[in-house]
């Protein structure tokens, strides 16, 4: 298994465990209550979001038979998700600015993007010469 494939996997199991963790709080604490944005978050962008990007990048070229467009791309991606997710969980729990939010939300965009980019690439349509 790649290296990114397998860190976007074992990333998504981290928000799952704290995300987890974070809900039980939630509902055995009321003053936990503050943790809701981060709490939904971790859950959809963290795991399910993650092991989407781990699992697509895995099998999606496989199944079109086709190399994976960029790694780079990956990397990148990799990196822009998980900073912006937290970051952006942060700013809102903590309130640390409407700036500081837009920004680490732009960032979680962009690695959506990125990762729409990298797979609509990779499994689309060959492009044909055209005919003369």
């Amino acid at each position: 298994m790649e290296r990114y494939v397998k860190a976007f996997i074992i990333i998504s199991i981290v928000y799952l465990g704290i995300s987890s963790v974070i809900g039980v709080m939630m509902l055995t604490m009321p003053t936990m209550q503050k943790y809701m944005f981060m709490h939904v978050h971790f859950m959809l962008l963290g795991w399910v979001s993650m092991m989407i990007y781990g699992v697509g990048y895995h099998i999606l070229p496989r199944f079109s038979g086709k190399m994976l467009k960029s790694v780079a791309i990956v990397k990148i991606q990799f990196y822009l998700a998980n900073i912006g997710l937290i970051g952006m969980t942060a700013a809102y729990t903590y309130n640390l600015g409407s700036s500081l939010l837009s920004i680490f939300g732009g960032m979680e965009v962009l690695a959506i993007m990125l990762f729409f980019y990298n797979m609509v690439a990779t499994i689309g349509p060959a492009a044909e010469m055209p005919k003369l």
